[in-house]
């Protein structure tokens, strides 16, 4: 438990600033977290880094992961991002030709998949610190309180198992009440800090991305459980990895900014 606690207040006092400041030092940690989550993946599939596959895989993960601005230059060769990632794509599919079979279709999907699911959530937690700092808080809030709220509801009030096979801790009376806990201190942030939008609205996208959060959390402990691993990493002494910290915020950073612009909160 000291441990735990050392590395939460470690990681606070150096991700904090990082939050707060925002612009280009926040977009390269962003970019860097997702080249981190991305080893992890690789670690726990059995795959390399620091190979021919894992190089490409990691272009591709930086390619999506990067904020827009950073990839505007591509505009004067007329080309696009999609064309960088095809090319990203067809490389690791023809690296399966030519390595006696040691490295697979298989493996080609999940690096393609590693990528994408590390790239956009870390892409989009740069652009939601664009939009402004309000948003990263909200965002944190949502998660923080889904999470913390679901473990101390659960350990009170919990009798009927969420997902057993996958999280056998989790019940759905946690699930509820980290939702309804989420929409009473995230919403009471939103309106304290008099951003724009109808209560009903709000309360309506805070539920959506409670329950987007913790079934990212429930994506990470089935992706773990299936390869037998306790926790995605060992940068964070006592609470795992990058993937551990971040999966709820993966499932729902790329859903804040497109809901609050559909509804032309923004």
């Amino acid at each position: 438990m000291k441990t735990r606690i050392i590395t939460a207040i470690v990681a606070l006092a150096v991700f904090l600033p990082f939050v707060i400041y925002g612009g280009l030092p926040f977009e390269l940690l962003s970019m860097l977290l997702a080249a981190i989550a991305l080893y992890e993946i690789l670690v726990m599939t059995k795959q390399k880094l620091v190979s021919v596959n894992g190089i490409i895989t990691l272009v591709l993960t930086l390619t999506v992961a990067a904020p827009s601005r950073f990839l505007e230059w591509l505009e004067d060769y007329d080309i696009t991002q999609n064309e960088i990632i095809f090319v990203c794509m067809a490389l690791l599919l023809s690296y399966t030709v030519f390595s006696k079979n040691r490295y697979h279709f298989d493996q080609v999907g999940i690096g393609i998949l590693a990528a994408f699911y590390t790239g956009i959530g870390f892409h989009y937690l740069a652009e939601t610190r664009n939009a402004g700092l309000e948003y990263v808080i909200f965002a944190l809030l949502i998660v923080w309180m889904t999470d913390t709220m679901a473990y101390f509801v659960g350990r009170s009030l919990g009798k009927h198992k969420l997902a057993p096979n996958v999280s056998p801790n989790k019940t759905v009376e946690g699930f509820v009440g980290g939702v309804v806990f989420a929409v009473l201190i995230a919403g009471g942030y939103y309106f304290y800090m008099d951003l724009p939008g109808e209560i009903l609205v709000i309360i309506l996208i805070i539920i959506v991305l409670s329950i987007f959060g913790q079934l990212g959390d429930l994506v990470e402990s089935a992706l773990k459980r299936y390869y037998g691993v306790k926790d995605s990493g060992k940068l964070l002494p006592g609470h795992g990895g990058v993937l551990d910290r971040f999966d709820n915020l993966l499932f729902v950073l790329p859903l804040l900014l497109p809901l609050l612009h559909i509804l032309q909160i923004l």
